[in-house]
């Protein structure tokens, strides 16, 4: 179900258990990427919340929740951090693809002993953006979100997720847009990376043209303990792309967190 929670004065929009969250828990918070919103992450609510505390986050200005979005990483690791507090979960796992691996990377680096692990999907120490793109976004979108289509979905699953994504993109504000992509381009935690010492699963499609498996690899090696899972067939959008494998590497690495 919706849930509505004021954060610094913004209604934040969040997807939250049917029923609620029950004690005892362990509890796992979704980020959507650059333009997306909460039904990113459908497949894995859905078939998890029977187990878990579930919350999948409308980053203000997108999906249903207020605001205008950012333009810096850190300000949305803020914006998460603190609608975590009002939803009043301790200690959650932090999944997130996109800019919400680089959301879940961040907030790690800075404050990960508010968390039990993170997921990064799709990821990378640095995310640049193609200069094209960010210059067409408010005068083509149009090529802009075909682009997207191409390159970030295996072509396999194209047919079944590529109209998702073309009519999430299609009706985000291409300023909310255009500010995710400079957040992800001006990123670099290359230096920052080794310092996460909490539990971390670094996901990614073997088809990921947008952020490439040997980027989660990178991701995967500099931060001690951490695991890698490569998802088969699948393309930047894995949890969409290939839910089943996606759902299994990510609830076994939950049931098997302290």
């Amino acid at each position: 179900m919706i849930r509505e929670i004021v954060v610094d004065g913004t209604a934040i929009a969040c997807w939250v258990n049917d029923g609620g969250f029950l004690e005892g828990r362990k509890g796992i918070v979704f980020v959507h990427g650059s333009g997306g919103d909460h039904t990113a992450w459908e497949n894995q609510y859905k078939a998890l919340q029977g187990e878990f505390n579930v919350a999948s986050i409308n980053l203000p200005g997108h999906g249903l929740s207020g605001g205008a979005g950012e333009r810096d990483v850190m300000r949305y690791v803020q914006w998460v951090k603190n609608t975590i507090g009002a939803l009043g979960l301790r200690g959650p796992v932090l999944v997130g693809q996109s800019l919400g691996a680089a959301i879940s990377m961040n907030f790690a680096i800075r404050e990960g002993y508010l968390l039990s692990a993170i997921v990064p999907a799709g990821g990378g120490v640095r995310m640049p953006v193609n200069p094209m793109i960010l210059e067409k976004i408010h005068t083509d979108l149009p090529s802009v979100i075909s682009i997207v289509v191409k390159f970030a979905i295996a072509k396999a699953n194209r047919d079944l997720v590529g109209p998702y994504v073309q009519e999430g993109l299609a009706k985000v504000n291409p300023d909310v847009f255009y500010g995710d992509m400079v957040a992800c381009d001006r990123m670099d935690i290359e230096a920052q990376l080794g310092s996460i010492a909490i539990p971390t699963l670094v996901v990614c499609g073997d088809e990921d043209k947008m952020t490439p498996p040997d980027m989660s690899r990178v991701i995967a090696d500099a931060i001690p303990g951490a695991k890698l899972a490569i998802i088969e067939g699948a393309g930047h959008y894995a949890m969409r792309e290939k839910p089943e494998a996606f759902n299994r590497a990510l609830a076994d690495f939950v049931r098997g967190l302290p």
